[in-house]
C-alpha cells in the first residue's frame, strides 16, 4: 500500500471515531479505487477481550454462482430446513470483505455501545455420521498465551500404530464440527488412515471466531495463535503417537492465512501446507493494511515480501477460486511465490517461453468448475509446490459437502487433492 493510501485509510479510522461515519465510508471508498457503498454485515462486534481489533460481522451469504445476488436469511433457513435444494455454493464471506461499513461501525460501537441488529439464523451442519470403532474426540490445549478447544478424529482401527497426523483450521464463523463436515476430511481419513486435528478459534479472541491473522503479535513462532497451534499439534502427536515425519497443517480463508503462518513459523514441525483462499504469511499488520490485501492482493498492500522462505522449504498445495471477491486470488500467487522461487521465475518468463522446472496442467470436473494446476519442482527434481486455480469459483472449499458451511460441491475435491500432496511429502527426517 503507498503511503497516501495508507495516511486516508488512517484518517477513516479517525473520522469513525469521531462518530462522522458517513464521511469514512466515503473516503474508504474513493481509497480503495471508487467502488459502490458496500453492504453491512449482520452484526458488528465491539473490541474483544483481548484489546486486538476484530474486522469481521457476522454474515452469511447463499451464492449459486460467481454472480449470483445474496439470498436472503429467510432463503437461507428454507434451504436448511429442506424446503428447496440446497445451493451448490455456500460461500462468502469467512473473511471481511468489501463491506467496510461494518468496520466502521464496530468501531463507532466501543464509544456509543452495540445497537440492536438483525442476525440470521445459520443452519448448523449435519451431525456426521461416524463409524464404528472411530472417536471426535473434544478436548483443549493451554499455554502462556492463552486456551483453545479443539476436536480431534482418530480412525476406526487405530490402535496405537503411528499415523499421519493433518491440523485443519477452520475460517471465520466455522467450528470444528462444521469444517469436519464441509471438507469431509474424516471420511478420507478412514480411507487413508491418519488423525485430523481441528483447533477452535475462541470468540473471546475474535468474536468472529477468525483467526488473527492480519497481527503481528500471532506471525511469529514464540507466541499468540501460532504458538498454540503448535503446542497443540506438538501434545496430540505426542498423546496419539503421531507419526512425527508426517505432520501437516491446511486451512481455509482465515485459516488458510494461518496455515502459512504455521509453515512459513514452523518448519521443524509441518511437513507440508495446504492453503484455501487464504493470504500469504505477514500479508497484512493492521486494520487497513489487511483490508488492502484482502481486495487488491498481498503485493499491492507490499507485505508479501515480508515473509521470508522458511529454513526449510516446506512443500505447499494451494487451491483459490478465481472468481473469489473475498479474497484477491492474487494471494493464492503470492503463496506460491513465497513458497516457490521457481514461480517468480516463471512468472516473468514470456508466455511462449518454457520452463523445466513448472508443468501446467488443465482440466475439467465432469459437470463442475475447470480448473488449471501448476507444478513447481524443487532443485532436486521433485514436485515441490502446486497451485490449483478453480475457474469460476468463489470463496469456498473446492469439492466439499453442503453438510458444512462455504463449500463448492463442483469440485475439484481440495480435501482428496491435499490429502495425496501430503503423503507424498513426508518429512526428510524424524524430528
Amino acid at each position: 500500500m503507498n503511503a497516501q493510501r495508507h495516511s486516508d485509510l488512517l484518517e477513516a479510522t479517525q473520522l469513525t471515531r469521531s462518530g462522522r461515519l458517513l464521511e469514512a465510508t466515503e473516503l474508504i471508498q474513493r481509497t480503495l479505487g471508487g467502488r459502490p457503498a458496500p453492504r453491512p454485515a449482520a452484526q458488528a462486534c465491539p473490541q474483544d477481550n483481548a484489546g486486538g481489533t476484530v474486522i469481521e460481522g457476522s454474515f452469511r451469504v447463499i451464492d449459486s454462482g460467481p454472480f449470483a445476488p445474496a439470498s436472503t436469511a429467510p432463503d437461507a433457513e428454507r434451504d436448511a430446513a429442506g424446503g428447496r435444494d440446497a445451493p451448490e455454493t455456500v460461500g462468502e464471506p469467512l473473511f471481511p470483505s468489501s463491506r467496510l461499513a461494518a468496520v466502521l461501525r464496530e468501531k463507532l460501537a466501543r464509544f456509543r455501545g452495540p445497537a440492536p441488529v438483525f442476525e440470521p439464523t445459520l443452519p448448523r451442519p449435519a451431525p456426521e455420521a461416524i463409524p464404528e470403532g472411530a472417536r471426535f474426540i473434544a478436548g483443549s490445549y493451554s499455554n502462556p498465551a492463552g486456551t483453545r478447544s479443539y476436536k480431534l478424529y482418530v480412525p476406526s482401527g487405530h490402535e496405537g500404530q503411528p499415523l499421519p497426523l493433518v491440523v485443519m483450521l477452520h475460517g471465520c464463523t466455522q467450528s470444528p464440527d462444521d469444517f469436519a463436515a464441509g471438507t469431509r476430511m474424516n471420511e478420507l481419513a478412514e480411507q487413508e488412515p491418519c488423525l485430523v486435528l481441528y483447533p477452535a478459534q475462541s470468540s473471546a479472541a475474535n468474536c468472529s471466531k477468525c483467526w488473527n491473522w492480519f497481527n503481528p503479535a500471532d506471525q511469529r513462532a514464540d507466541q499468540g495463535e501460532p504458538s498454540l497451534i503448535a503446542g497443540m499439534t506438538r501434545d496430540v502427536a505426542a498423546r496419539y503417537q503421531a507419526d512425527p515425519r508426517r505432520i501437516y497443517v491446511a486451512g481455509l480463508s482465515a485459516g488458510g492465512a494461518m496455515a502459512t503462518t504455521m509453515a512459513m513459523t514452523h518448519p521443524d514441525l509441518y511437513a507440508a501446507a495446504g492453503v484455501h483462499s487464504g493470504l500469504p504469511h505477514a500479508a497484512a499488520h493492521d486494520l487497513p493494511s489487511a483490508f488492502a490485501a484482502m481486495q487488491q492482493g498481498a503485493s499491492g498492500a507490499g507485505h508479501a515480501g515480508k515473509g521470508r522462505a522458511p529454513a526449510r522449504p516446506v512443500p505447499i498445495i494451494v487451491f483459490h477460486g478465481d472468481q473469489d471477491t473475498t479474497v484477491h486470488p492474487g494471494n493464492g500467487d503470492q503463496v506460491i511465490v513465497q513458497f516457490a522461487p521457481t514461480a517468480s521465475r516463471h512468472a516473468a518468463q514470456p508466455k511462449t517461453g518454457a520452463n523445466p522446472d513448472v508443468n501446467v496442467e488443465r482440466g475439467q470436473v465432469p459437470n463442475g468448475h475447470a480448473y488449471t494446476r501448476t507444478l513447481y519442482h524443487h532443485p532436486s527434481g521433485s514436485p515441490h509446490v502446486e497451485q490449483w486455480t478453480i475457474h469460476g469459483a468463489g470463496h469456498a472449499w473446492s469439492g466439499g459437502s453442503a453438510r458444512g458451511s462455504y463449500t463448492d460441491p463442483r469440485g475439484p475435491d481440495a480435501s482428496k487433492e491435499m490429502l495425496r500432496f501430503f503423503l507424498a511429502h513426508p518429512a526428510e527426517s524424524s524430528r
